[in-house]
């Protein structure tokens, strides 16, 4: 197999899983391995292959990175400049009740959905309110947000 070939093969493998995580990084690992791909092609040795691959994906993670903490409040908790913030959600069941962990309908899908304070856990059916997100999981609680 040629070495472009198998990078690229990485390159997707790499986006495509990527697509199921949601957090950026392995989407910058893909496209190091793109790069890695392109200098393969150009008849560039394996060593340098590799750095160069590795060197775009250290900046890529370096950004997402830095986009990531940019992105988050003070206090570390889900992105202050979220749109959804504030909006109404269904508790449909719990997924893992001891850890807070719900399964929520919002916009006409189910989400998962993690309790931010909750002193007891409400039924299924009852109204949360969206505080943030982490990845793919929304931070909801009882109560709306304070603006």
């Amino acid at each position: 197999m040629d070495q472009w070939l198998f990078w690229t093969i990485v390159g997707f493998v790499l986006v495509i899983t990527e697509l199921v995580t949601g957090t950026f990084y392995l989407l910058v690992l893909g496209v190091g391995a793109f790069a890695s791909a392109l200098a393969a092609y150009l008849g560039v040795n394996l060593v340098v292959q590799a750095a160069i691959g590795g060197g775009v994906a250290l900046a890529g993670a370096y950004f997402v990175h830095s986009w990531h903490v940019a992105n988050r409040r003070s206090d570390g908790n889900a992105q202050s400049n979220f749109l959804d913030r504030g909006q109404a959600v269904v508790l449909d069941g719990w997924a893992n009740e001891p850890a807070g962990i719900a399964r929520v309908k919002y916009r006409g899908a189910l989400w998962e959905a993690r309790l931010t304070a909750a002193a007891e856990r409400p039924a299924p059916g009852s109204t949360l309110y969206i505080e943030g997100q982490e990845g793919q999981l929304l931070l909801v609680a009882a109560a709306p947000p304070r603006q």
